[in-house]
């Protein structure tokens, strides 16, 4: 089956005429054999993502004493009006793809399959309430990681708008992402509401299991992705200090040139120790003997446009090297550090999800929502990490939502389908 359609209907097909050692109709002399590889042919149809059926149930009614008699509707229809693939797609659609509430109900209008936004909400609503063991859980999985990136976006949530009070200072309203990598895992949650992505990283380790040593802390530059709780060992993001120079390349050619293509040179050194697989030991001496001299040559120039006044301060140059310098041991963690990346474009595309639902859902209305919106990002975004298909992993966890309460660490999303009951 072609890899890409992991997710399709499979169908195998054989020759109606012919089996494996038939004369060939052809040349009538040989035999024909089976290849390895079969012909591959793929026919896609079209669906409405929530698709109603309609039960039309004959009454029979007594004539003597007035009994109605109607037929049981199937086993696996049961009394539920919206079984579990139902929750699933609308989750996967609203916090996956970023598609709203009020666009999937024009949509399944206009496909003759009527679905209010008011009712995918309370499908939704009543799903997040089953997950939110396997939520709790992801949690603290997540706590205990070796690694924890950070980062935070705006967003809008209208009761706290409404809400404000103003003689708090802290107007601001935001989601953090957080990916964890702990063992061979890597774990995205999602946190909205006043707290900035540090305070949120403190809420996280809380959870963390005594004795464990501080974890590596990935972030960009700014003060509030720090935790003032809990010790870290911070490094900050690579792609931060090098789009300084990039947004600034038209003015500044030649010096933006110069520092672009050492980071370049580091990269480069990175993508070859991910090519050859090297453990994070491996990876530290790799760029303790290539990278190093690099960032050393790069920080000798920085210092040197700085002390001779060779740049501006004030300049956009100036201001670009200055964000380095001032950060320079934190960048170069990855040469002293086993295990530290070089930049923080993991969270940043986990908060892409965030993002997305802001553009095109604008906000969330309360607390609850935006509650809802974090579950469901948390667990669609760790299953694409872990290579599952989110929707069919949302339909197995509600299908056992009685067994999940009890033991929810074993529903995790890299336990499907080595446990799938």
């Amino acid at each position: 089956m072609n890899i890409e359609y992991k997710g399709g209907t499979k169908v195998t097909m054989e020759h109606p005429a012919l089996s494996a050692g038939n004369p060939c109709p052809g040349c009538e002399k040989g035999k024909v054999y089976e290849l390895a590889l079969p012909s591959v042919f793929v026919h896609i149809q079209g669906n409405a993502p929530l698709k109603a059926t309609v039960y039309e149930r004959m009454r029979l009614r007594c004539n003597l004493c007035g009994e109605i008699y109607t037929p049981q509707l199937p086993a696996e229809v049961g009394d539920k009006k919206h079984d579990e693939s139902a929750a699933a797609i609308v989750a996967v659609l609203k916090y996956g793809c970023g598609m709203p509430f009020n666009r999937l109900e024009k949509l399944q209008a206009n496909l003759g399959n009527p679905v209010p936004a008011s009712t995918q909400w309370d499908i939704v609503s009543s799903a997040a309430v089953s997950l939110s063991p396997v939520h709790d859980a992801l949690i603290s999985f997540a706590a205990q990681g070796e690694l924890i990136h950070n980062d935070d976006t705006t967003m809008k949530v209208l009761s706290f708008i409404k809400q404000q009070d103003p003689e708090n200072t802290r107007k601001g309203i935001y989601t953090t992402g957080l990916v964890s990598k702990w063992q061979d895992r890597q774990i995205a949650l999602f946190m909205t509401g006043r707290n900035h992505a540090g305070e949120n990283l403190s809420v996280l380790l809380k959870r963390r299991a005594s004795g464990l040593s501080p974890p590596i802390q990935m972030c960009d530059g700014a003060s509030r992705n720090a935790s003032k709780d809990f010790e870290a060992i911070m490094s900050n993001c690579m792609s931060h200090a090098r789009r300084q120079f990039v947004e600034i390349v038209e003015s500044f050619p030649d010096d933006c040139a110069y520092v672009i293509e050492h980071l370049g040179k580091v990269y480069h050194h990175d993508a070859m120790a991910k090519e050859q697989k090297l453990s994070p030991e491996q990876r530290l001496l790799s760029h303790q003997q290539n990278s190093r001299p690099v960032m050393a040559e790069l920080e000798s120039w920085c210092r040197r446009q700085m002390d001779d006044k060779i740049v501006e301060p004030n300049s956009g140059l100036g201001k670009a090297i200055n964000y380095m310098l001032k950060r320079w041991q934190n960048l170069t963690r990855f040469l002293m550090t086993a295990g530290v990346p070089l930049d923080n474009n993991l969270c940043e595309r986990a908060l892409k999800y965030a993002i997305c639902h802001r553009k095109n859902a604008l906000f969330y209305k309360t607390q609850r929502g935006a509650n809802v919106g974090d579950l469901f990002m948390s667990l669609i975004h760790t299953c694409q990490l872990a290579g599952v298909n989110p929707l069919e992993y949302l339909k197995w966890l509600l299908k056992n939502a009685r067994q999940l309460e009890k033991s929810p660490e074993t529903f995790m999303p890299w336990n499907y389908g080595q446990s799938m009951s």
